[in-house]
């Protein structure tokens, strides 16, 4: 990336859902072996209706807010569409403490270059991660 304390993650996949899940299990390895962590809940996430992009960036922004703020750090997500066409985040977490450090810890999510759309084989994001 042009700056030091960007990092770019690209996921793709079938379906819009499994994009997004892709998109956090990256942001997650990016920064951290979840191998020794012990999940301790499920949280859930409501996303609203809105463009693809927002949704991505919604879902992302929720994992580094978990992050920072109670120190759940984010194991696996299921993303399923909502009734309105928003998104539902289902996220196993557990203990930050618990995991090895392998990257720089995320920031927050960036707009620059922000690609979320459908191709012929399925959905594919890019965004960027300010660390």
């Amino acid at each position: 990336m042009p700056h030091t304390a960007d990092l770019r993650i690209e996921a793709w996949a079938p379906t819009r859902e499994r994009c997004v899940a892709e998109a956090v299990a990256g942001l997650v390895g990016s920064f951290a072996d979840t191998a020794g962590v012990r999940p301790s809940r499920r949280v859930r996430v409501t996303v609203p209706p809105g463009p693809d992009g927002d949704a991505l960036v919604t879902v992302l922004d929720e994992v580094i807010y978990r992050l920072e703020v109670d120190g759940d750090l984010v194991l696996g997500a299921e993303i399923t569409r909502a009734p309105d066409a928003g998104l539902i985040a289902e996220m196993t977490v557990g203990d930050v403490e618990q995991a090895t450090a392998v990257g720089a810890v995320p920031k927050a999510v960036s707009l620059h270059d922000l690609c979320f759309e459908r191709g012929e084989d399925g959905w594919f994001c890019a965004v960027t991660i300010d660390v």
